[in-house]
């Protein structure tokens, strides 16, 4: 079991409020990410939860019962920690068993767990080595191995890919999903990474200033984010914002763009409600600007080409339109036919696009 509850969790640090009335529900045996910039809260949410950050209001249930107030080493939680925390003079076969030496368990269960672990993780060849001598990749497995020995009901995961490589990452993100599936453990995993967030977990939470503003699956949080703070944190490269106003007149509603008019029809959903002159701002995913014929007319526009970024098998294009820069996704073969300061025509299907409050931020459509 590993039910968890945060129930309008509150945490300040002097006059800094860290968390604001936190509401979250991470289901039994679910690999659920937190995602959110530098500062939002997200280690902060992992400490309070394990116990090492005291409450200033709000409760942690977890299986039903309140832990709001228990010891850290009552909870059945474990925690690795973005810096590993491993025991330097130990090696790894003692890092392993140290948890349980605490725990009384007896000496020859102690060493037939060890090496399940060891097995499971693959660092078997490490036992008897310290951490100074492992590579990343395999501190970072023993860190992880470390805190599951104990079989914790829950296991939070603090950034625990940042100090590694590009290749390691990859590597470790397919590794944290096979462990999951493995065990079943319910698993709390923390990022600034939205590429870590979107491909790991089964549902994800987005903390912003303290506060989890959206709780969907992948999908749903990268077609609907719920405001443009989400928007600009979700997809890579991240949605474009651009401003818009509605304007009434003969031909019906329509949403002034600084560089083309649409209708509303055309929209996904209904502005109508909406007095003439709201401020919007209209958001495109950079995939669905497509390159339009040189005499389109219908719903194109001109853009001049700023920057190529050549990705591998996709290029980004970052595109100056009258006062706006946008950033456009195409094929490799594509961008490699265009350069820097060449005009080149643009188009989007306005039905792909999402509608925003500007001054609020929120989602209209």
């Amino acid at each position: 079991m590993g039910q968890l509850i945060l129930d309008g969790v509150v945490k300040r640090f002097g006059k800094i409020e860290a968390l604001r009335q936190v509401d979250l529900e991470v289901r039994d045996g679910e690999f659920f990410v937190i995602l959110g910039p530098s500062a939002a809260g997200k280690t902060t949410t992992l400490r309070a939860i394990a116990g090492l950050e005291k409450l200033d209001a709000g409760r942690i249930v977890l299986d039903g019962e309140d832990m709001t107030d228990v010891p850290v080493q009552h909870r059945g939680i474990a925690m690795v920690f973005q810096s590993f925390a491993l025991y330097p003079h130990l090696s790894t076969e003692q890092n392993l068993a140290y948890p349980l030496r605490e725990q009384k368990m007896a000496r020859r269960d102690i060493k037939r767990r060890v090496q399940e672990i060891a097995e499971m993780l693959g660092i078997t060849h490490t036992l008897s080595r310290k951490p100074a001598s492992l590579s990343g990749g395999e501190q970072q497995r023993l860190a992880i191995g470390r805190a599951i020995i104990r079989q914790p009901k829950l296991l939070l995961l603090d950034e625990p890919l940042t100090n590694l490589d590009a290749k390691l990452r990859h590597d470790m993100r397919a590794e944290f999903k096979r462990l999951h599936k493995e065990l079943g453990t319910t698993m709390i995993y923390v990022t600034p990474d939205q590429l870590e967030a979107l491909s790991m977990g089964e549902r994800v939470g987005v903390i912003i200033d303290g506060k989890i503003v959206q709780v969907d699956s992948p999908a749903e949080l990268y077609d609907a984010p719920r405001d443009q703070e989400v928007a600009r944190l979700v997809g890579d490269p991240p949605m474009n914002l651009i401003p818009g106003r509605l304007r009434r007149n003969g031909a019906g509603p329509s949403l002034e763009l600084p560089f083309l008019e649409v209708q509303a029809a055309d929209l996904r959903d209904s502005i109508a409600a909406f007095e003439a002159g709201t401020e919007f701002l209209f958001g495109v995913r950079p995939q669905d600007l497509k390159l339009a014929a040189g005499d389109d007319r219908d719903g194109a526009f001109d853009a001049e080409i700023a920057i190529t970024e050549p990705q591998g098998d996709i290029t980004i294009l970052d595109l100056k339109v009258a006062s706006e820069v946008l950033q456009m996704v195409v094929p490799e073969e594509e961008g490699a036919r265009h350069g820097a300061g060449e005009e080149i025509r643009v188009r989007f299907n306005p039905r792909d696009g999402r509608l925003f409050l500007k001054d609020s931020g929120v989602l209209v459509m």
